[in-house]
């Protein structure tokens, strides 16, 4: 890669960095509050980075979401649940760099093997919002089923059937969204920017 190239893709990623932290810090531009969880925005952001960046960028902008976010837990939290379930990196931070894993890695393949690599981009993007999805309330069910009394005010036995619901008032929409939004936005900067030859 040239020195024109790599100035060009560490100005792409102090650009998506910047946007990570707004949409952190403003409100209603990274999550829409509904009941005790938000409904996530940012994931879409990275989503983008790792199909225009490929994957390894992804998860970066990725990580960089997902410490902002264990951070947030405790100075500046965006949920109730936050302070409790975010201050566990592994929670905060694992599923957002997966997302950029899963979304780049899928196109970075579609570009090798197809002729057609835009027609991967909604479904990668769906999978990467997934990802974050599953392995946040999947890592909630596995570190925090004994403590849902505390966390939730529930019974630990209605602990599943609770974060199943949120998948489907919170993943399922939020997988939709990223499978629309972020295509539309990448196409254009990808043929513009293309960092994948």
């Amino acid at each position: 890669m040239n020195n024109h190239k790599k100035i060009r893709r560490l100005v792409f990623l102090a650009f998506f960095t910047a946007i990570i932290i707004v949409q952190n810090l403003v409100p209603f531009l990274g999550y829409l509050p509904i009941g005790p969880l938000d409904l996530t925005l940012i994931h879409i952001t990275v989503i983008v980075a790792a199909f225009v960046l490929g994957p390894v960028d992804g998860a970066i902008i990725g990580g960089i979401w997902g410490f902002v976010t264990f951070i947030r837990a405790f100075v500046w939290p965006t949920s109730p649940l936050a302070t409790i379930v975010f201050v566990n990196p592994l929670i905060a931070i694992l599923p957002r760099i997966m997302i950029g894993v899963v979304a780049g890695g899928i196109f970075a393949v579609a570009l090798k093997k197809s002729q057609k690599p835009n027609k991967f981009l909604p479904m990668a993007a769906i999978l990467g919002a997934c990802c974050n999805t599953f392995l946040v309330l999947g890592q909630i069910y596995l570190f925090y089923q004994g403590k849902s009394q505390i966390l939730y005010h529930i019974d630990s036995k209605a602990l599943l059937p609770y974060l199943l619901t949120v998948v489907g008032t919170n993943g399922i929409p939020e997988a939709i969204l990223a499978g629309i939004v972020a295509p539309l936005i990448s196409i254009p900067l990808i043929k513009k920017w293309n960092f994948h030859e």
